[in-house]
């Protein structure tokens, strides 16, 4: 991803790294939408054809024009006017688009500042198995060592979210280093088939191409904790000098319970279909294993997610969520993912107390639990601690570089409770949570701008797929500690025209 950056503006791209600055703060800019830009300014002042461009932003894949349009429609507002007052992006009618503006191009960007302790990377494993079903065993494993790796106060560890948007792309390791910001890089293979399972890890340095430890393991298929535990300790003795003293994870001696876990926690962020599919797995997970802390910590998100689906908690399913999170906590004290999921869940029934309390254990389990500290901003948020809520999500975004949907939601609801309008408009405009129920922020923003008609549209567009959605069920649901606050996004959805 490394290559040449473009300035035009107040604006610097880099194509490679998928990074769009304006005045050296990042824009959220979706992915489609970096790939059309990157095309139309890498040959400014020529005519782009609309199937070179469609070709360019969904490389391999049949779509129709209108997602072109869209897409180009939305990079004009995230652009704004050009210095002299007309677009950025030009469209020649029957052909497609040109970029009118002056490019400089610049050399290389400076890499992220490392980080003060040893930063690492565990890229998605291989699966070399030849059936196509053991995938998910791979990424589970990558996944493991991730979490443990992560769980070591001297390390700097980037979430699985980031890593694995490298899956099943041939790419430089320095390259992949840069664009997260780590100086090691963990990579390898997993193969299993019948009772045996075949691991091959290594450990680059980055910034020399140095293999500083590699070893092969063939064992049973029922050791394979047991070498997550021994990769995970040789990565930290390498790079710490040391063993990791983190006490030991709550693991499951049931295999199909593990790959079900595995399986449904790829699946929470996604549709109200699949959140079913993943309740259905993650039920089957605890009726085999009972003692399964981590499927009992996903079946309360589950529950989680579908308050969100349904338009806002029951008391039902807040009490089922926060019974399921006390018992994952209950079995592994010492599992950070288990420790923040209860304190949000506690943030909701007004405990707020306890809360803080088991954030601040997860957080003192796992300083590198990205979704700890985005949890932990939206909290902080509706207390009315709105600078303390931006740090905590923008410390969550450089763990979590490319992260899940939420994390834009929770940076534009900060965003938005700071005042920060245009920045909000422009985070939640972004392809990875234009469509979720962040657009409710995204209409308020749009009020407090005095962009009524934008702000009405899409608060009309946020009640299709939230019909249920009043303000006043919002207001008493949310876990706001600060009136003010309160007041705040009370009236910039009223202003949207927001059901009462």
């Amino acid at each position: 991803m490394q290559g040449s950056r473009f300035a035009f503006g107040p604006f610097v791209l880099d194509p490679g790294a998928g990074t769009l600055l304006r005045n050296d703060d990042p824009v959220a800019v979706g992915y489609r939408g970096l790939k059309l830009l990157a095309a139309l300014v890498g040959r400014a002042g020529e005519i782009l054809g609309k199937a070179e461009l469609m070709d360019a932003a969904w490389p391999g894949t049949a779509v129709e024009e209108g997602n072109l349009t869209v897409q180009i429609a939305q990079l004009r507002k995230l652009l704004g006017p050009a210095a002299d007052g007309g677009e950025w992006i030009s469209t020649v009618p029957r052909v497609g688009y040109r970029f009118t503006g002056t490019i400089e191009q610049l050399g290389e960007r400076k890499p992220l500042p490392l980080p003060d302790k040893p930063s690492i990377a565990v890229l998605p494993f291989v699966n070399l198995s030849n059936d196509p079903d053991q995938e998910s065993f791979a990424d589970g494993l990558t996944e493991d060592l991730i979490t443990d790796l992560s769980r070591s106060p001297g390390l700097f560890v980037i979430a699985r979210n980031s890593t694995f948007a490298y899956k099943g792309k041939a790419m430089d390791v320095r390259g992949i280093a840069r664009d997260l910001g780590v100086r090691y890089l963990l990579e390898g293979s997993a193969r299993r088939a019948a009772a045996r399972v075949r691991i091959n890890a290594q450990l680059v340095d980055a910034t020399s191409g140095d293999h500083l430890w590699a070893e092969r393991f063939d064992r049973s298929l029922e050791d394979i904790f047991a070498v997550q535990d021994e990769v995970t300790g040789k990565i930290v003795e390498v790079l710490l000098g040391r063993l990791r003293a983190a006490p030991p994870r709550n693991r499951p001696k049931n295999l199909e319970a593990y790959d079900l876990c595995v399986r449904a926690r790829k699946l929470m962020d996604d549709s109200p279909q699949t959140a079913r599919e993943a309740h259905l797995m993650l039920t089957r997970a605890v009726a085999l294993e009972p003692e399964y802390a981590e499927a009992y910590r996903w079946l309360a998100i589950n529950h989680w997610m579908g308050w969100v689906h349904s338009g806002g908690p029951t008391e039902s399913s807040r009490t089922v969520a926060l019974e399921l999170a006390r018992k994952a906590v209950a079995i592994d004290p010492n599992d950070a993912g288990c420790r923040w999921v209860l304190a949000y869940l506690l943030a909701y029934e007004r405990s707020f107390a306890a809360a803080d309390a088991e954030f601040a254990k997860a957080i003192e389990i796992d300083p590198n639990e990205a979704d700890a500290w985005a949890a932990l901003s939206d909290i902080a948020v509706l207390a009315g601690h709105v600078e303390e809520g931006l740090e905590h999500i923008r410390k969550a975004f450089r763990l979590n570089p490319f992260p899940a949907s939420w994390y834009y939601l929770t940076l534009g609801q900060a965003q938005y409770a700071a005042g920060e309008y245009e920045a909000a408009v422009e985070t939640l405009r972004s392809d990875e949570t234009y469509r979720t129920s962040s657009r409710r922020f995204l209409a308020a923003s749009l009020a407090q701008l005095g962009r009524l008609d934008e702000a009405r549209a899409e608060a009309e567009l946020f009640l299709v797929g939230n019909p249920y959605f009043t303000i006043r069920h919002w207001a008493a649901t949310e876990p706001f500690r600060d009136a003010r606050t309160l007041e705040h996004f009370v009236d910039g959805f009223r202003k949207a025209g927001l059901p009462e």
